[in-house]
């Protein structure tokens, strides 16, 4: 469900407040705030919004350039992928710079009458926002410009054709400069607009790329690719499945759920002490993340940790838990009682079903004696650890979070010792 965003005249308050007012000719005259979130062929000389920061100043002038460059509007020797990561590099290493660059970025696709940098603009912003979120008091406004362009397809169309005759009209005799582009090259602005709203959701709870490696050409392009083809981390279990069809037809279980599964198992996961406890180097698992996403898994692995962290994140960002919504106060009201907890497993939809219980039949592995002392995760360390991934309290009061975070655990705990699991042996 989508939130209402806040209203146009709400954003043109923030932007009043915020931009750092440009101004133009030899009487230095302001530009307007609708000038201002224009598409502009030219440089600019200070940043879009408000700052004291000499180093966000001087960057954002550049950045400016790479924005334009990336979206066609000026000439560069880079290719589009090293522009890209150069852009992404720069936010990603200077907090500062990421509002910034999401305000040049609405103003590049604001009025564009070309149509091929228009999609290259939005396409910019949705790789941006696999990387870093816009901070608490921008992010209002981003969803409030991307949520308009959700379904405005027709209205960009009219609005380029009537700025387009304006141009003609006003450059009757001299050339144009610019291509002028009304048609369609590519996806529907709304398809980008729908994949970053998706994101900036996502982005703004979860946080953006983590780690001290820097980005890679290879993740901007999965960046990419994922506006077309989504990631098998975030989707739903649906969406995955239905992925996976051509590839693996007969498989009654997402790819990535057993894989990962059976690496932990193949890598000695459980005889690690801390599994699942102890996470993995946040490059490593990125770097296996990256694979997982191209429907490989890499042979060098050693770090049983790796793949369980992975492992972690793949439950915990799906779009929807394991255990759905409608299912979540049923299961905290029998946290006690095993037969009812056992019961509410029955009532899933299929799919969440096998899902569960194949997860619920890898943590048996591991809370058996054999297996505890070695990695000192008995049943309750691993309910603690899983029960997360797999239920999602909605409130926002800590006291009921605090005190549902027990009843999680213990739902899980029950599920670990008394579900009968032995039919998934076997199962893909």
């Amino acid at each position: 469900t989508l939130r209402k965003p806040i209203s146009q005249s709400s954003m043109a308050d923030w932007a009043s407040k915020n931009l750092n007012m440009h101004t133009q000719g030899i009487f230095r005259r302001r530009i307007s705030i609708s000038n201002m979130l224009s598409w502009n062929g030219g440089s600019i000389k200070k940043p879009m919004l408000i700052t004291s920061n000499r180093t966000i100043k001087k960057e954002a002038c550049e950045m400016f350039k790479l924005v334009q460059s990336y979206m066609g509007d000026r000439q560069t020797r880079m290719d589009r992928n090293h522009v890209a990561l150069v852009t992404v590099t720069k936010c990603w290493t200077i907090q500062g710079l990421r509002d910034e660059l999401y305000i040049q970025l609405i103003r590049q696709t604001t009025d564009n009458t070309c149509y091929q940098s228009l999609a290259w603009g939005w396409e910019l912003m949705a790789i941006s926002l696999a990387f870093f979120s816009p901070s608490p008091k921008f992010q209002s406004y981003l969803e409030g410009y991307i949520y308009r362009h959700l379904d405005s397809d027709e209205n960009i169309a009219q609005r380029m054709k009537e700025l387009v005759d304006l141009k003609n009209k006003k450059n009757s005799k001299s050339r144009k400069k610019r291509k002028q582009n009304t048609e369609d090259e590519g996806l529907p602005i709304s398809t980008y607009a729908k994949y970053c709203y998706r994101k900036l959701q996502k982005v703004a709870v979860t946080g953006g790329k983590k780690g001290l490696r820097k980005p890679t050409v290879e993740e901007i392009v999965h960046a990419r690719n994922a506006i077309v083809t989504p990631s098998l981390f975030g989707s739903s279990l649906e969406e995955i499945m239905v992925r996976q069809q051509d590839m693996y037809p007969g498989n009654k279980l997402p790819w990535v759920q057993t894989q990962l599964s059976q690496q932990v198992l193949a890598l000695g996961g459980e005889q690690t002490e801390g599994i699942f406890r102890i996470p993995g180097d946040i490059d490593e698992v990125n770097a296996l993340k990256l694979q997982v996403d191209q429907w490989r898994i890499p042979s060098g692995l050693s770090d049983p940790n790796i793949p369980a962290s992975l492992l972690k994140l793949w439950y915990r960002e799906l779009e929807e838990p394991v255990i759905p919504q409608q299912f979540y106060k049923e299961c905290i009201s029998n946290y006690e009682n095993p037969d009812a907890a056992v019961a509410v497993v029955q009532l899933l939809p299929e799919l969440n079903r096998l899902v569960l219980c194949y997860l619920i039949h890898f943590l048996q592995v591991f809370a058996q004696p054999s297996n505890v002392g070695r990695t000192k995760m008995d049943v309750n360390n691993l309910a603690m650890v899983m029960a997360p991934n797999c239920l999602r309290c909605q409130s926002d009061d800590p006291r009921v979070i605090f005190e549902n975070t027990r009843k999680e655990m213990s739902f899980l705990r029950m599920l670990i010792v008394h579900l009968d699991t032995s039919f998934i042996k076997g199962l893909v």
